[in-house]
C-alpha cells in the first residue's frame, strides 16, 4: 500500500513539475494568458445583462470632451521613446495608434503592483519598469499608452469599462483614439498582451461599438497581441461584455492626467456615462465635487473638442 502512494505521488509531483515548466515557458515566451478565466462560462449572462440594460439617451448634462496638447512635453516623449523607430511619420493615424499600442503591449506584461508608482507619466511609468517592477495594471498601462499617443499628435483617451454587478471589483481600463479619416473613436487595450475589436472587414470598433455589436449579435474579431482576428468567445472576448455596461472618462485630458503632485494642472471633472435607470457605483472616486452622471451616449463619444 505505502508503495503504491508513493508511485501516486510521484505521478502527481511529475504533473505538478510540468505544469510549472510550461507556466513559465508561457510567461517568458510572452504568450497571454487569461487572468479572468471564470468570465467565458458567463458569457451569456453578460450579454443579457447588457439587452436588458435601460438604454443610452438624450439628457440634460452638459459637458464637451476636451484633449489638451503640449508641444513642449510632447516633443521631450518623442525623443525619450525614439518615435521614429516606432512608425512611419506618414502613417495614418490607426497605423500609428497600433505601432503604439504594440510597443506597450510587448515590452509591460500585467501585474497588479505591489508598489504604487510615485509618478504616473509616460516617461516614469517606463522607467518604474526599470527600476522598480517589470508590469502594472491595466489602468497604468492606459495612461502611458494614452500619452504616448498624445505626444503622436493622436486625440486619445484612456476609459475605464464597468460591470453591472457593483459587488465585481474588478474593471477594465482601455484606451481610444479618435480616427479622423473615419469620424469615429477605435478601442486599444496595451494590457495583457493587447489587442483591438474590429468588423469583419477589419474596420476598428470604438467601446460604443462593441457594445452594441454584443447586444445586436453581430460577430466581434478581437485581435490578441494584435495578431490574426478570432470571434470565437474566449476569456477576454466574455470578459469585455462584463466590463461594457457602464464607463467613465475624464471630461478633459492631457498629459500628468493623473500624476500626483506632479500634475501641471487641476484635473477637471469626471464624467460617467450609465444606462438610463441605472444608479452606478463608485461615484466620487476621482473628483466629489466635479462629476457628472450622463445616459447622453452621443455626447460621450462625441468627436474630442480643443
Amino acid at each position: 500500500m505505502k508503495k503504491f502512494l508513493k508511485v501516486i505521488w510521484g505521478i502527481f509531483a511529475v504533473i505538478g513539475i510540468l505544469f510549472t515548466v510550461r507556466v513559465l515557458f508561457l510567461l517568458n515566451g510572452n504568450t497571454t494568458i487569461s487572468i479572468h478565466p471564470s468570465t467565458k462560462g458567463r458569457f451569456d449572462e453578460y450579454v443579457d445583462l447588457l439587452r436588458t440594460s435601460g438604454p443610452f439617451a438624450k439628457d440634460t448634462a452638459a459637458f464637451e470632451m476636451k484633449i489638451i496638447q503640449d508641444p513642449v512635453r510632447a516633443k521631450e516623449i518623442r525623443d525619450y521613446f525614439q518615435f521614429d523607430s516606432l512608425y512611419d511619420a506618414e502613417a495614418d493615424t490607426w497605423t500609428k495608434a497600433l505601432a503604439i499600442g504594440k510597443f506597450v503591449a510587448s515590452n509591460i506584461p500585467h501585474d497588479n503592483q505591489a508598489i504604487e508608482p510615485e509618478h504616473r507619466n509616460a516617461i516614469d511609468l517606463w522607467e518604474y519598469t526599470k527600476n522598480v517592477a517589470p508590469a502594472f495594471n491595466c489602468r497604468l498601462h492606459s495612461i502611458l499608452t494614452f500619452e504616448l499617443m498624445l505626444a503622436a499628435g493622436l486625440d486619445a483617451r484612456f476609459v475605464t469599462c464597468m460591470p453591472e454587478d457593483r459587488y465585481d471589483n474588478d474593471c477594465h481600463v482601455v484606451n481610444e483614439v479618435w480616427l479622423p479619416e473615419l469620424g469615429k473613436w477605435a478601442m486599444i487595450d496595451s494590457d495583457m498582451g493587447g489587442n483591438y475589436a474590429s468588423e469583419p472587414d477589419g474596420t476598428p470598433l470604438s467601446l460604443r461599438e462593441i457594445r452594441e455589436h454584443y447586444i445586436s449579435g453581430e460577430k466581434i474579431q478581437y485581435h490578441p497581441g494584435f495578431n490574426k482576428a478570432t470571434t470565437k468567445v474566449s476569456g477576454h472576448y466574455a470578459y469585455m461584455a462584463k466590463n461594457t455596461y457602464w464607463f467613465s472618462c475624464w471630461e478633459t485630458l492631457s498629459y500628468y492626467q493623473e500624476d500626483g503632485e506632479n500634475r501641471l494642472r487641476e484635473a477637471g471633472r469626471y464624467i460617467y456615462l450609465v444606462p438610463s435607470g441605472f444608479g452606478g457605483f463608485n461615484f466620487g472616486v476621482f473628483n466629489n465635487d466635479g462629476e457628472i452622471v450622463t445616459t447622453d451616449a452621443d455626447a460621450f463619444w462625441a468627436a474630442p473638442g480643443k
